[in-house]
């Protein structure tokens, strides 16, 4: 995947897949036409963070939601490709495709725009990938529990409550889906497997247990039926349950039927643009100001204190007074390796009193990029305590 090289393409264009691989960047032209407006009013903005926070603030505007949704689905588009490579490869026995999981990660954009909130201090980038790669990865184990069921054990081993889900999105009728669960109901107090660890691959009934099902169906609704109508009925029910429990992937990157999203361009407000673009330098400056050097602060020169005081001294040595671990090796007469060692050990427990705190104040899961990011986060911030 080559990246998208200016605002206008990152805001508006959509990963096109060839053969299951990243085949190219798609346009959407209304989309480029809205980026070009806001960059052409605004040419002294030129950062990808500013403008999602800029699109995120629009998208919390009910009149232009719909547009700014589909600018942050644009914008995320890398995070979501890599996000579902890397998942995808972790589940080697499941036929899902790389672009299955795609557009699985990218249908979870209602649910990233919800729950981020640019206060906390980390990017949209960084918040949507933890969610992208938790939905791909519960997907894929979803669609391997239901695969490698026959019908028959699916039934036994789904619940009532959504097997009722699965038939009333299969549109059936209130009446029918009654049937259905009594049949259901039926065929599991009737057919009980008799050997532990076979109900996935349970096998049709036998037809003594058919002619149990039948009358016990019969005597409970008071209302005949033979055995095919009821077995057709388990049938269909499996094949709901499985459709509801695995749907098909649907893309994001089209505009839906019906979807008015598009006029939202030429009815934004004229003068909501420079107020709006106010409000975002003041709240990055902010978080800034409040996140970084409030927050941010205070976990890591608590944790500095809490470093003993070898460890503390190696840290001044090598931030505040520059000096390289063969200098502060010599100064405190021991090997260069244990200086080595000390420094690292000295950046580990920093890096984790940040990703404790990230977990436990902002609810955050840390992957290995979002530790990464944190991790030269801390590099930025030590040199600048220590006045390097």
């Amino acid at each position: 995947m080559h990246p998208r090289q200016n605002i206008i393409e990152i805001f508006s264009t959509f990963v096109q897949f060839d053969a299951d691989r990243f085949g190219h960047w798609a346009t959407e032209s209304r989309l480029r036409s809205s980026i070009q407006g806001c960059v052409k009013r605004t040419p002294q903005e030129t950062s990808e963070s500013f403008w999602a926070l800029y699109w995120y603030k629009f998208w919390q505007l009910p009149e232009s939601q719909s547009l700014a949704k589909q600018h942050l689905a644009a914008y995320l588009q890398e995070t979501c490709y890599w996000v579902s490579q890397k998942t995808v490869h972790g589940f080697a026995s499941t036929q899902f495709q790389l672009s299955d999981c795609f557009q699985v990660a990218i249908a979870q954009i209602d649910r990233v725009l919800k729950g981020f909130n640019p206060s906390q201090g980390f990017t949209l980038k960084n918040y949507a990938g933890p969610l992208f790669a938790s939905a791909i990865r519960e997907t894929l184990r979803q669609r391997h529990e239901v695969d490698i069921c026959t019908d028959w054990g699916l039934l036994r081993k789904i619940s009532q409550k959504r097997l009722q889900e699965a038939l009333q999105s299969a549109g059936l009728s209130a009446d029918e889906i009654r049937a259905y669960i009594l049949a259901w109901n039926v065929f599991k107090t009737f057919y009980v497997p008799t050997t532990t660890g076979t109900s996935r691959k349970l096998s049709r009934p036998d037809d003594r247990i058919w002619e149990a099902i039948a009358t016990a169906y019969t005597s409970q609704s008071n209302q005949q039926i033979s055995i095919p109508t009821i077995e057709k009925w388990l049938l269909t029910a499996a094949k709901a349950a499985r459709k509801y429990l695995y749907p098909t992937p649907e893309s994001l990157n089209v505009a839906q039927g019906g979807d008015n999203s598009w006029e939202l361009l030429d009815n934004l407000p004229g003068n909501q643009q420079p107020s709006l673009i106010e409000e975002i330098i003041t709240q990055e400056e902010e978080q800034t100001r409040t996140s970084q050097q409030s927050e941010i602060n205070q976990i890591l020169v608590t944790a500095i204190a809490q470093l003993e005081p070898e460890a503390q001294q190696i840290v001044q040595l090598y931030y505040a007074q520059g000096l390289n671990q063969d200098k502060i090796a010599k100064q405190l007469e021991m090997k260069q390796y244990t200086v080595s060692r000390r420094l690292t050990k000295a950046r580990e427990n920093l890096l984790k009193s940040l990703a404790n705190w990230s977990q436990d104040t902002l609810h955050i899961s840390i992957t290995p990029d979002l530790l990464k990011s944190m991790s030269t986060l801390m590099e930025e911030w030590l040199q600048s305590y220590y006045g390097v």
